[in-house]
């Protein structure tokens, strides 16, 4: 489980094993949500939030502060899925401790 990203408490990684479409997991505490990316000619066109099955989702403040984190960093995230799952390279893990606007 490859973690890329921690950002105010909020873990953020992947699955050794993941599937198509390129997405992340966020997860704080027992919650956990997955954001989905959609890409049109080499653009993130969509980000779509996602349960994810057996788990409580992220709410209130953790899903805002979430939503604001893929706003700031989804080229970043789309990135780190290309090098771990395309070109099986390890991937750094980034933590953020600054509230993004």
């Amino acid at each position: 489980m490859p973690k890329i990203f921690e950002y105010l408490g909020i873990l953020i990684f992947f699955y050794s094993n993941e599937h198509d479409p390129i997405h992340v997991h966020a997860k704080k505490g027992e919650c956990e949500s997955r954001a989905e990316f959609y890409i049109i000619d080499g653009i993130i066109s969509e980000i779509k939030l996602k349960n994810v099955k057996g788990a409580d989702p992220l709410t209130g403040k953790d899903l805002k502060d979430f939503q604001v984190f893929l706003e700031n960093y989804a080229d970043k995230i789309v990135k780190k899925w290309i090098d771990y799952f395309v070109y099986h390279k390890n991937v750094e893990f980034e933590r953020i401790t600054k509230r993004l606007k």
